[in-house]
């Protein structure tokens, strides 16, 4: 089904739940939250995806947003045992574990475009005007998403500031 291989099913059944937990977190705390069920179940399936992108890559690419995904996920989930500010850590993670989101939804993007419908997909051609829009879209919710993350992030510590 899809032209999806069973080690291709492992990858995405594997790395899927991230993608609701990541909505979850960005629509209750606007940015993904790591100490939190949620955030747990985003790192767990994040790592499998990462960690199996090796059984399905065709391309050179998926290696190198596997390995980044892995490097930010780990600066994310690891910057708060830093000895630096507290705000600094948390700007840190937050925009790290965003652009961990981004790379998730660009290969699940322009997969399900290149699968979707079964037989008939609604892009064959990398260069396709539907596929480079979708990414383009991407690529502006996470310029949004981040600057408004950073200003709430702003805002915030500067009212703890003033309390």
């Amino acid at each position: 089904m899809f032209g999806i291989s069973p080690p291709g099913w492992i990858h995405t059944l594997g790395s899927l739940p991230a993608i609701p937990a990541a909505v979850y977190m960005f629509g209750r705390s606007g940015r993904i939250v790591p100490r939190s069920t949620a955030g747990t179940v985003y790192l767990v399936s994040m790592l499998i995806g990462a960690a199996t992108i090796a059984l399905i890559a065709h391309q050179q690419v998926s290696y190198v947003i596997a390995g980044a995904t892995l490097v930010l996920l780990l600066v994310g989930y690891g910057v708060e045992r830093l000895p630096w500010r507290q705000s600094a850590k948390r700007y840190i993670e937050t925009i790290s574990l965003t652009l961990t989101s981004f790379l998730l939804m660009l290969p699940a993007v322009s997969e399900t475009l290149r699968r979707v419908p079964d037989g008939h997909p609604l892009v064959t051609d990398p260069k396709s005007p539907i596929l480079l829009g979708a990414m383009g879209a991407l690529l502006v919710l996470l310029i949004a998403g981040v600057t408004a993350q950073v200003i709430y992030l702003r805002r915030h510590r500067q009212l703890a500031q003033t309390a």
